[in-house]
């Protein structure tokens, strides 16, 4: 018995097929191989088209076909992992009304703000456990007040993979998870939030049905199947957020339990019992895959925009013909503190962590004479780090202390150098394991299929392939230190 997944990210989109019994991946691929353009027409805009993603899944799914290594009738499950808080919206016959508005996107912060006033900081934080601040429940309001003919066409919102569940199935869900992480749900009333909706004035029929996370979200048409080449009635039995998809894939479910991942955007999302928040609104917290109403399993997620979208800009303006892995075997042969380079990786629209500020990238202390393409990419890995370092102190102040971090050995963790220092600067190990999102998605889509048990019987054959443990901490640490003064310092001019 095999489980397809399927990853909608913002570079590209990966599907994996799964053996159900081994747990382990048959075949995988991604489409495109080059990283998916990012519209921005203002900026701090960011929009990319759902048919978009629709063209990227099929490519994907066919050149999984291609590999010859399964019987694609043996599917009997299909999972979603999507990047969050993007905005989709359809009209009655599910037509795409307008590019989706992504996570990255800047432009409802002031709207998000305006209603954390209005409805009260503390009411926002105690139902919400969030500012409104610039997720998709403030994107839907700027559509609302700036294209109001294409409001006026909507027939119902979703996520990214709310849209790619209706393309394979024609039926339109949602989840509390999902509802949460656009800030629509009211943890207090466990409905969605009358606050949001009278505040913004939207009309609830908007919203889809509600179903669990792990439950069917309605079966692969006929007419989809046969172009897919799959077959016909296969449950869509998994929808997540890619980040608590992410701590799915790595068995991240129960309390204190914490992932990393490191793509495009860079996260870590720790597990907790208690409906608690930041009352900064700076850390975020999201009903987990795990959830329900008498056992509360809540995802608190940091994110930072610009981590493999930073790496990728230092690829594509210094690294010239080198890989990935080039770029990161040259970056080992500058030492620790790239001799001074300092960078902000903070490029990618406004940063929740830096409270909603459009900080931008910077580079510090550059020496003509000095510093070369090593340095750079040291000193970009180094400031990626050392944002998680931050980000990771201030889910301290918010009681979430973990003693080990968990993370799949792909993107910026495959680099060994980013890897230590990682763990260096934050001075917490992580285990590395291979599962990916997509190998996630389809573990997912077995869970709510009954195919597995339980949610830990789906993992029962992961182990960890390595573990990095803090060495020579004492240099990155100063390191650190003179990082977060040249932020601070950004941040008062910002």
């Amino acid at each position: 018995m095999l489980l397809l997944g399927i990853d909608i990210g913002t570079s590209s989109v990966k599907v994996s097929v799964v053996d159900a019994a081994t747990q382990q991946s048959v075949a995988s691929a991604q489409y495109p191989d080059e990283e998916s353009p990012i519209i921005a027409l203002k900026p701090g805009w960011a929009e990319q088209s759902p048919d978009m993603w629709w063209q990227q899944a099929q490519q994907a799914l066919a050149l999984c076909h291609a590999t010859g290594t399964y019987n694609a009738d043996d599917i009997a499950a299909i999972g979603i992992a999507y990047q969050m808080h993007g905005l989709v919206l359809v009209d009655k016959q599910q037509k795409v009304l307008r590019n989706s508005i992504i996570w990255c996107d800047s432009r409802a912060v002031e709207i998000g703000d305006k209603a954390f006033d209005a409805i009260g900081h503390e009411k926002c934080l105690s139902h919400l456990l969030n500012s409104p601040g610039n997720f998709t429940a403030s994107k839907l309001a700027w559509v609302k007040e700036n294209e109001p003919e294409i409001y006026a066409k909507i027939d119902k919102i979703m996520l990214p993979g709310d849209f790619i569940a209706m393309k394979l199935t024609g039926d339109i869900t949602t989840s509390v998870s999902a509802l949460s992480e656009g800030i629509f749900f009211d943890f207090k009333t466990n409905q969605v939030s009358k606050d949001i909706v009278d505040y913004f004035g939207f009309d609830e029929s908007l919203f889809p049905v509600i179903n669990p996370v792990f439950s069917p979200h309605g079966y692969l048409l006929a007419s989809v199947a046969e172009k897919l080449k799959l077959k016909a009635g296969i449950p869509v039995s998994y929808k997540s957020g890619d980040q608590p998809n992410n701590a799915l894939s790595l068995n991240v479910l129960n309390p204190g339990e914490v992932a990393a991942t490191a793509g495009t955007s860079g996260v870590i999302y720790g597990v907790s019992d208690q409906l608690a928040y930041d009352k900064q609104s700076r850390v975020n917290t999201f009903a987990h895959v795990n959830y329900a109403a008498d056992e509360k399993r809540l995802g608190v997620l940091l994110c930072i925009n610009g981590t493999g979208s930073m790496y990728r800009w230092a690829k594509n303006s210094f690294g010239g013909s080198l890989s990935y892995q080039q770029m990161n075997n040259e970056a080992a042969k500058a030492p620790v503190g790239s001799d001074g380079l300092r960078v902000l990786p903070f490029g990618n629209g406004a940063e929740r962590m830096l409270n909603n500020k459009q900080v931008g990238a910077h580079l510090h202390g550059i020496d003509l004479n000095l510093h070369t393409q090593a340095h750079l990419f040291r000193a970009v890995q180094e400031g990626i780090a050392c944002s998680f370092r931050y980000g990771l102190d201030i889910m301290r102040e918010n009681g979430m202390n973990p003693t080990i971090i968990r993370a799949g050995k792909n993107n910026l963790f495959l680099s060994e150098l980013f890897a230590q220092t990682f763990v260096n600067v934050t001075g917490v190990p992580v285990e590395l394991y291979k599962n990916d999102g997509s190998v996630g998605a389809a573990l997912g889509a077995g869970i709510g299929a009954g195919i597995f048990s339980s949610p830990e019987a789906a993992f029962e054959h992961m182990h960890p392939v390595q573990l990095i443990v803090p060495t020579n901490t004492e240099s990155i640490q100063t390191v650190y230190q003179e990082w977060k003064t040249l932020l601070n310092k950004q941040l008062i001019n910002n």
